[in-house]
């Protein structure tokens, strides 16, 4: 084990009271917390060594080791010759190699003095030893109650071909929750000390993943086992539900699976932290005869032979309403024409829209006389022309 400053890690001087240490580390133990900083490694190593720190300048009697030797260890071997065998390198084989210390002004003898009002055997015998001077293991304490961001909420929305055009503005009921107001978060308001309700003391919860049953740590005491009494607004949760109307604006030009955030209107933060986020993730209905590539609409319009052969004005469907069209003379089947800015805004820069494709498609007339056919035969008459003719075929 590595020596450490404790006093440096938690920003104090030596002869810090014991509020001011408290202090320091509530603050240090807020900003480290990982609740705070997920995915954060360092800070989490941080707040692990805030906490190592805490916990040996909060006890007394360590701290009192930590003040002589500027060393703190868990695994003292208090059965050596010497009274303690300390830190990495210690055999406890004498003096000279005990951990590498020097024990030499410390009188090892009962009643002896070494340096000070307590000798270095009362020292570690109160800490370690199982006689009538040691003290009984503390019980764990409960987590303290850190800032903790909301969770967000994602809601489905289906829309209409025409509403993801032009965009769309309602009302939505979210049933979400806020800080609750007694214990600001915190889930209890300070009193006794219980058995976790959660766990009922074992410090785990079983989940149930498919055929298999696994147990994870309480998430209510953080495996202590013990807890404050909780907050009887909230029953210890630290947010209380809520039904929110919430006034939405979905922008022109999304499409399905496009995730549309309305910020802090997800569940409700702890301590002050802020409410989560609330996504609302649009589902794009089909058009009878529209359909949608990127930012550009496409669609299908019939012509008459005529109308290909001769050339002609036609109007079109626009997501907009109608347009005019011209149709050159000897317009083929299949071929397309484009309308500028008929398509859908940009969700990256709402000035730019897509555009309006349309493809022809020449649609044979009906035969429902003699004299229609009579016009089909003189028309094939006074345009002999084999369209198969390229391909060797007559």
């Amino acid at each position: 084990m590595a020596k450490k400053d404790y006093y440096q890690i938690l920003g104090v001087k030596k002869d810090a009271k014991a509020d001011e240490i408290k202090k320091s580390y509530r603050k240090l133990a807020r900003k480290f917390h990982p609740d705070v900083n997920p995915n954060d490694k360092t800070a989490e190593e941080k707040f692990k060594e805030i906490q190592e720190a805490y916990d040996v300048l909060s006890d007394e009697k360590k701290r009192q080791v930590f003040d002589r030797f500027g060393y703190y260890a868990d695994n003292l071997d208090i059965n050596s010759p010497y009274g303690a065998s300390y830190g990495a390198g210690s055999t406890g084989g004498g003096a000279a190699n005990a951990g590498n210390y020097d024990f030499s002004g410390f009188n090892f003898e009962p009643g002896g003095s070494g340096g000070g009002s307590s000798s270095f055997r009362d020292i570690f015998s109160d800490l370690f030893s199982g006689g009538a001077n040691s003290r009984p293991a503390r019980e764990p304490e409960p987590p303290r109650a850190m800032p903790k961001k909301g969770k967000d909420i994602e809601i489905p929305l289906a829309l209409s071909f025409e509403e993801s055009v032009t965009g769309l503005t309602t009302n939505i009921t979210v049933n979400r929750s806020e800080q609750c107001s007694r214990c600001q978060g915190a889930g209890d308001t300070g009193g006794a000390i219980v058995t976790c309700p959660t766990c009922k003391g074992t410090g785990q919860v079983q989940r149930q993943g498919g055929r298999l049953s696994f147990a994870q740590t309480c998430p209510d005491c953080e495996g202590t086992g013990r807890r404050r009494e909780p907050c009887s607004l909230c029953n210890g949760k630290g947010v209380t539900p809520k039904t929110e109307q919430v006034k939405i604006r979905i922008p022109a030009g999304v499409d399905t699976g496009s995730r549309v955030r309305i910020p802090k209107k997800g569940q409700g933060g702890r301590l002050g932290a802020e409410p989560g986020d609330l996504f609302i993730l649009t589902n794009v209905g089909k058009h009878k005869f529209f359909t949608r590539k990127g930012d550009n609409i496409y669609v299908i319009v019939p012509i008459t032979v005529p109308e290909a052969a001769l050339g002609a004005k036609i109007e079109v469907p626009t997501v907009e309403g109608k347009a005019q069209l011209k149709i050159p003379a000897g317009t083929e089947s299949g071929q397309k024409f484009r309308l500028r800015e008929r398509g859908f805004p940009s969700l990256r820069n709402p000035s730019l829209r897509g555009d309006q494709f349309i493809e022809v498609k020449i649609v044979l007339p009906r035969v429902i006389s003699e004299e229609t056919k009579e016009v089909l035969r003189q028309f094939e008459k006074a345009n002999a022309e084999n369209p198969r003719r390229a391909m060797g075929l007559e």
